[in-house]
C-alpha cells in the first residue's frame, strides 16, 4: 500500500469534499486522516487528506484528483508520504535552534531532509559536519549583500528545497528575496509577537518587568517580523529572574517553537491564507 498526503485550497463551494472523495474512491483508496476548514475572512476552503491505495503512480493520482476537482480551480499538493520534504537551514552564530533540528532529524522525530546549512559566519560549521550535513559559508556585508543573495538563490535551486528555515539567521533579507521565498521560508522570532523589537529583547523585557516571555515562528515577508504566524509559545517568569535567566529560557522556547513549526511544514499541515495560517495539527 502507498500512503499519499494531499493538500487542497480553493474558494469555498458546495461539493468540494464529495469531488475529492470520489477521486480517491476511483483510485481504490481509503482515507485514513482528513481535516478541513473554511476561512471566514477570505472564504478560502483548506483541506489536508491522507489516504492509502495500491496505486503507486503519483502522476496518476494527481491527474485523477485534478480531473475530479477541475470545476473548483484548486491549488493542489500531492506527494507520497515517504518522500520527505527538503529544507535548507540558515543560521548565524547562535546554534541552539540548528542543533535541535539536526538532533530531531537524526533521531527520526522530524520527517525532513536537511539538505544543507548556510551561514554568514563559520561558527556552526563543526556542528553541521558532525551531523553529516553540508555547510556553506556566505559572508554578508552591505557591499556584498546582493551577490550573497544571488548565491543563496542558486543553492536553493540546486538543492531543490521545499522551504528555507531561518534558525536565528541574523540578517534581514531583501524584499526581492522575500518575494522569491514567499510562503517557503520560516523564521523564529525571539518574542511572543508583538513584542520587544531590536537589540537585546530579553534585557528590554527584564527592564519592563514582564511576567512571561515567548517565541514566534512565522513566514518571512518583507515586513520585518510581521509575517503570518505558524507557531507560538510562552513561559512564565517572575521578578526574581535575571536577564541571563531570560536568555536561557528564551533559547529553550525558541528551539521548541521552531521545531514544531518546521514539523508542521514538513507534514504539509500549514495552509497560508492571506495574512493568516490554517494549521492542521495532529
Amino acid at each position: 500500500m502507498f500512503t499519499y498526503v494531499v493538500t487542497l485550497q480553493c474558494s469555498d463551494a458546495p461539493g468540494i469534499v464529495l469531488a475529492a472523495s470520489s477521486a480517491i474512491v476511483a483510485l481504490e483508496g481509503n482515507i485514513v486522516e482528513n481535516d478541513q476548514f473554511t476561512d471566514p475572512v477570505t472564504g478560502q476552503f483548506c483541506m489536508r487528506t491522507r489516504f492509502e491505495t495500491e496505486r503507486g503512480d503519483v502522476d496518476e493520482v494527481r491527474d485523477q484528483l485534478l480531473k475530479s476537482l477541475d470545476a473548483f480551480s484548486p491549488t493542489l499538493g500531492v506527494r507520497l508520504e515517504d518522500v520527505v520534504r527538503r529544507a535548507l537551514i540558515m543560521v548565524s552564530k547562535f546554534d541552539h535552534c540548528l542543533a535541535d533540528l539536526l538532533y530531531r532529524r537524526e533521531q527520526g522525530d522530524l520527517p525532513l531532509d536537511i539538505t544543507a546549512v548556510v551561514s554568514n559566519h563559520p561558527d556552526c560549521g563543526p556542528l553541521a559536519e558532525r551531523h553529516g550535513v553540508p555547510f556553506l559559508e556566505i559572508p554578508v556585508t552591505p557591499s556584498t549583500k546582493e551577490s550573497a543573495e544571488t548565491q543563496l538563490r542558486g543553492l536553493i535551486e540546486s538543492y531543490d528545497v521545499d522551504f528555507v528555515v531561518l534558525a536565528r539567521y541574523m540578517q534581514v533579507l531583501s524584499p526581492s528575496l522575500c518575494s522569491y521565498l514567499s510562503g517557503r521560508a520560516v523564521n523564529i522570532h525571539h518574542s511572543f509577537l508583538p513584542g520587544f523589537k531590536g537589540a537585546k529583547p530579553y534585557h528590554q523585557a527584564y527592564e519592563r518587568g514582564v511576567k512571561l516571555i515567548g517565541a514566534t515562528a512565522h513566514f518571512v515577508t518583507s515586513d520585518l517580523d510581521e509575517g503570518p504566524i505558524i507557531e507560538q509559545d510562552i513561559v512564565r517568569v517572575s521578578h526574581a529572574r535575571r536577564p541571563g535567566d531570560l536568555v536561557s529560557l528564551g533559547r529553550d522556547i525558541e528551539k521548541s517553537v521552531l521545531s514544531r513549526a518546521v514539523r508542521l511544514l514538513a507534514e504539509d499541515r500549514v495552509a497560508l491564507v492571506g495574512d493568516r495560517t490554517v494549521i492542521f495539527s495532529q
